[in-house]
């Protein structure tokens, strides 16, 4: 239902699922085989060997003595990751993407909610270190504001929510038991084939034009507040739109922008300053990799001198 247009968010869920894949290496059970052809066995220890000895087994490593490397420096400043601020961004990175797209990465990566839980408790405490050490100041972000205005105004946006099916007459149906005072979220979970809004009674949350298949985009922003559209056909099935509210288009200015771009601002410097953070706690850190195959999986160190003091 949805175009590339929420392509920003994918730096965040790409690093994400990288990170989360080398928490879920090594999960599975040693010895034995892992598959046969023709009735030959290819080994467990043969697949293992291969992968532990490539890019990912490496980058796996790598990932891991990271997030040791960032635990161990939130027990000695005593930072502490709440469960709602885990929550918080959890939401806040599958708002970004169609609905139940998410949750379908997820699982053809083979991840839990656990693994997600991780590295997202481990994003907090870096930006938790990192972030007392950055200042933005009121003269940037004017000039952000000057130089980017035209691209902070904010467009029309719909709040609906759905019910996707496979074909024509199961929409009627259900238009028919709307008609007749059916709940829609009810009818939403009983029917609905989107597996990431069905169980939310089919809230999508708002959307923009341009974030649609054309078909959805048109009725949905014709459709008054309040109302139920009749059955519309995409590319993906049958839909019956409700639509709950509506925001309109906003033109910047510096004092609604304000809060906006500081945090912007102070997003891209944290970026920049991370990789340096990182490598700080590598460079004070005593790391001994026993398996020869996986010696190089880190960058070559650099003197703990030529990277800042970690902040205590």
């Amino acid at each position: 239902m949805f175009n590339g247009n929420r392509a920003l968010a994918g730096l965040t869920l790409a690093g994400l699922c990288v990170s989360l894949a080398a928490c879920s290496s090594g999960a599975s059970e040693t010895g034995g085989d892992i598959a046969t052809v023709n009735g030959q066995k290819i080994s467990r220890a043969a697949f293992d060997q291969k992968l532990e000895a490539g890019p990912s087994g490496k980058s796996t490593l790598a990932q891991l003595i990271q997030s040791s490397l960032v635990e161990q420096y939130a027990v000695t400043n005593k930072i502490d990751v709440t469960d709602a601020e885990i929550a918080k961004r959890e939401d806040t990175i599958k708002l970004r993407y169609p609905a139940g797209q998410f949750d379908q990465i997820l699982k053809q990566q083979g991840l839990t909610e656990n693994d997600v839980h991780q590295i997202l408790r481990d994003q907090v405490i870096i930006e938790k270190a990192v972030g007392p050490k950055i200042t933005v100041s009121e003269a940037d972000i004017k000039a952000y504001f000057d130089k980017n205005h035209a691209l902070l105004d904010t467009p029309q946006q719909v709040q609906a929510r759905h019910i996707l099916v496979a074909d024509e007459k199961t929409a009627d149906d259900i238009e028919a038991k709307l008609k007749a005072g059916g709940d829609f979220a009810a009818l939403a979970k009983q029917y609905s084939t989107d597996p990431g809004t069905k169980d939310k009674g089919g809230e999508l949350g708002f959307f923009g034009k341009g974030q649609m298949v054309p078909a959805f985009q048109n009725v949905a922003f014709a459709t008054p507040v309040g109302k139920t559209s009749a059955p519309v056909k995409t590319p993906y099935g049958w839909h019956i739109i409700q639509v709950e509210a509506v925001k309109p288009a906003l033109i910047a200015t510096f004092a609604n922008s304000h809060d906006k771009i500081r945090d912007q601002l102070k997003q891209q410097a944290q970026g920049q300053q991370v990789p340096t953070f990182l490598q700080s706690l590598r460079s004070g850190a005593t790391i001994v990799i026993s398996d020869d195959r996986l010696k190089d999986a880190l960058p070559p160190a650099v003197p703990a001198a030529a990277t800042p003091a970690a902040a205590k």
